[in-house]
């Protein structure tokens, strides 16, 4: 009776095997707790939660990362006059990498964005032989995450202090590398991935 019995357990768990295995559920050694659904992300920010601007403020946008895309964020920052001097230039690209490179605010983060700029990015005007509009980043953007590189161009491209060219004119802190213009197109913001391509040419020089 005893051998029988085992008989009868062995096959049953056979049987629930095979009927798993039938319906396409792959077989694990521990429990596993599958959770709730996963929640969707708006990707927008509720515009009460802006921050009001002070009379010496301005309203700027920054491209952060939500769901694999690229989507417009509005800060608060100290307002710069529209490309009055190069240093006024320098000042706004600064001001907005600063924006990218600090984390999300709860409500940003709640509304799924987040930011793959390195902390430690920095970026500085151009060199001598360099166009007018070129910023020299403190990382080669070629060796920058795709998603950073597009999250700067983006926000480069989309400030009226840096003239909303759509575009950013970017270089590395090496001489031997000349700065290059990355588009910020929709293919771009729906396709962060091929930013290091979009646009990227011939080098750009104050007379080609």
């Amino acid at each position: 009776m005893r051998r029988r019995g085992w008989f009868s357990r062995t096959a049953l768990v056979a049987a629930v095997a095979l009927a798993a295995a039938g319906c396409g559920i792959r077989g694990t050694s521990v429990p596993v707790d599958a959770g709730g659904a996963p929640s969707r992300v708006s990707c927008k920010v509720p515009a009460g939660d802006a921050k009001p601007a002070d009379p010496g403020d301005a309203r700027v946008a920054v491209y952060l990362v939500c769901t694999s895309t690229l989507a417009q964020v509005e800060r608060t920052v100290p307002l710069t006059a529209p490309t009055a001097t190069p240093a006024d230039r320098l000042k706004a690209a600064r001001t907005l990498l600063d924006e990218l490179r600090r984390q999300p605010s709860p409500t940003e983060e709640e509304a799924g964005f987040s930011s793959a700029v390195p902390e430690d990015l920095k970026v500085n005007g151009p060199r001598a032989g360099d166009p007018a509009e070129a910023l020299r980043l403190s990382i080669r953007p070629d060796e920058l995450p795709s998603f950073a590189l597009a999250q700067v161009v983006c926000t480069y491209g989309a400030a009226p202090a840096l003239g909303r060219t759509h575009a950013a004119v970017l270089g590395g802190p090496g001489k031997e590398a000349p700065p290059h213009r990355y588009d910020c197109s929709a293919d771009v913001l729906s396709n962060p991935d091929i930013a290091q391509n979009a646009g990227w040419g011939d080098p750009l020089s104050e007379t080609g």
